[in-house]
């Protein structure tokens, strides 16, 4: 008899309340892969845009139904062929998965390549690192794309959020000077991330950066989604990283870099970076609320309302004896 995991799913795109929760075959690892067994499972802006139907040529490639989630963590629970890993069955670990089908984060049990998956961070528990692999790549990748030397300007907008609080305290780990938006009640909050300078959120924002840097700033992390709202703050010649896949027009010579972390799906040593930065206390994982599985569409209505601070995180109860 084919073994079986609970996860939530939706048949055709549209609302939170296309999400309900169905039974599926438990996905077999092959080769190079493994499964974990999946504890928690963050809520992110892609999940919402995905089930919404905003990449539905995408997501109904395949065959459904359709499960959503990129990052989860849980515990390894079986290699596929020619896995060779340090990590062994009944481990911690966090991964990241690019969702298709009925293969996605919000599933009892989740199959990647052994290169999406590292040990869990000690001194955490898997709720809050679940939160880690995929927002954690958006953000060295991002980095990566901006390719600044250490004492150069970035900017972080979005910085509150958990996307732009990991660019912060990343680009504070590699020896950047980060000025950051940030509402007044979030102020704290993003100062503690690190940011040397912080500035009011909102229209205008561009304009606040460029007088606290009048030459502008060598480049921009828009994980606030202002798109050319915001390019006036850059210096010219500078860089900026886009999330949503936007891309303006060129001045001054200002180069545009789009996002996309399922490049860095399979980044396994810059995954166990992140790991390593929150032993080290460099990098703060937040969660702003857990949910049961089940409730994923209150999860997805949540997010969508706006204002949170940190990531919301499905969690599963596996029984004892469900290895």
């Amino acid at each position: 008899m084919t073994a079986q995991m609970h996860a939530v799913a939706f048949s055709e795109p549209g609302g939170p309340e296309v999400l309900h929760p169905v039974l599926l075959s438990r996905p077999e690892p092959g080769p190079g892969e493994v499964r974990v067994r999946v504890c928690a499972a963050t809520v992110n802006p892609t999940d919402t845009v995905r089930r919404s139907g905003g990449r539905a040529a995408e997501v109904l490639a395949v065959p459904g139904p359709y499960v959503v989630g990129m990052e989860f963590a849980g515990e390894l629970h079986a290699l596929g062929p020619g896995v060779a890993s340090g990590l062994k069955v009944g481990d911690p670990v966090m991964g990241m998965v690019i969702p298709s089908g009925p293969n996605g984060g919000y599933a009892e049990y989740v199959v990647v390549p052994a290169e999406s998956v590292v040990a869990a961070p000690r001194g955490v528990d898997l709720v809050a690192a679940a939160t880690v692999p995929m927002n954690g790549l958006s953000a060295q990748m991002s980095l990566d794309l901006i390719d600044l030397s250490p004492g150069q300007v970035l900017a972080v907008t979005g910085a509150a959020g958990t996307y732009g609080g990991y660019v912060t305290q990343i680009a504070k780990d590699r020896g950047l000077h980060v000025v950051a938006d940030a509402a007044e009640k979030d102020r704290q909050l993003v100062t503690s991330r690190g940011a040397d300078v912080v500035v009011e959120r909102g229209p205008g924002v561009a304009e606040r950066i460029r007088h606290a840097f009048p030459e502008g700033v060598d480049g921009l992390v828009d994980g606030a989604v202002l798109n050319d709202a915001v390019v006036p703050a850059i210096k010219a010649g500078g860089r900026i990283v886009t999330v949503r896949f936007f891309k303006g027009e060129s001045e001054r010579d200002v180069t545009y870099h789009l996002l996309k972390v399922r490049d860095y799906a399979r980044e396994h040593t810059k995954l166990d970076e992140l790991r390593d930065l929150v032993e080290r206390g460099r990098l703060t994982t937040r969660v702003a609320a857990t949910f049961p599985f089940e409730q994923a569409a209150v999860a997805h209505r949540r997010l969508e309302a706006g204002g949170v601070r940190g990531r919301l995180v499905l969690t599963f109860k596996h029984r004892p004896d469900d290895r």
